[in-house]
């Protein structure tokens, strides 16, 4: 497998959302005040969640997240991105100018979204406590829990085999030629399917890496790579989470998922 002609890919729905998401909070940050809710700010998700005296549902594979930096806000709301503007005085805070994707997902799913955007914008007092953030307002809860860090010190710089491929609770081996992964301190990705090679950039938001380019050669694959090869590319364009456990990777978009072990440790 050699180098060939690269196209750019623009990413997966979801990984749009990601990248609006965080346009919208770069935007919104500028038009703020400097130190305006600095002890809020992280990548945060939403643990539980009430409204108007309904629980906000939470639907498994479809988390809720929200990032503070400064004075912008940005997300995932379960199916789209969000960005907008937080304000502070005191205790009392302000989310506002909320701007979303327009993505559209299952029923639960979109009904989880709506209840949440719609408890956001309610919101009028945050309080911190450690790892934990619980924003209130009339009728309102939305409790929240810091997001770990990816280990980037084992992440980042290791080069990944790929060996198995994730679909819900099936797991199928891979084919072809081997399968690489290699994210660059950089910001730079690059890798192969067992069929293309790719490349694109990155950055790490909590436990989440948001992939905010990706292209792959122009070759045709055979159609025993093809469907690995668009399970790869769909899986990394998406933006994930990535957990590391040893010397074994594992890469989640919600429904679908990678698996990888160190180049070091064979297949």
């Amino acid at each position: 497998m050699t180098p060939g002609d690269f196209r750019g890919r623009s990413p997966a729905p979801r990984a749009l959302a990601l990248v609006l998401a965080g346009v919208l909070s770069l935007l919104s940050a500028c038009g703020g005040s400097p130190g305006a809710g600095a002890e809020l700010d992280g990548a945060w998700v939403l643990e539980r969640g009430s409204h108007a005296g309904r629980q906000i549902p939470i639907v498994t594979g479809s988390r809720i997240t929200m990032i503070i930096e400064g004075a912008g806000v940005s997300g995932t709301s379960a199916c789209n991105g969000y960005g907008g503007t937080i304000e502070r005085d005191g205790t009392s805070i302000r989310i506002s100018a909320l701007t979303t994707t327009e993505m559209a997902c299952d029923e639960p799913i979109m009904a989880s979204e709506a209840a949440y955007v719609a408890a956001l914008a309610a919101v009028t007092a945050a309080a911190r406590d450690g790892d934990r953030l619980t924003l209130n307002g009339p009728e309102v809860e939305l409790a929240f829990s810091l997001l770990p860090p990816v280990p980037a010190a084992e992440l980042i710089g290791t080069p990944w085999t790929l060996d198995s491929l994730i679909a819900g609770d099936a797991v199928s081996s891979v084919t072809g030629e081997e399968a690489t992964l290699q994210l660059a301190d950089d910001g730079t990705l690059s890798g192969s399917t067992g069929c293309r090679f790719f490349r694109g950039t990155y950055e790490v938001i909590g436990d989440e890496v948001r992939v905010t380019e990706l292209a792959a050669d122009t070759r045709t694959c055979p159609d025993g790579l093809a469907a690995q090869d668009d399970h790869v590319l769909a899986v990394i364009g998406d933006g994930f989470t990535a957990k590391v456990d040893g010397s074994r990777l594992t890469l989640s978009d919600g429904a679908s998922g990678l698996g990888y072990l160190t180049a070091l440790s064979g297949r």
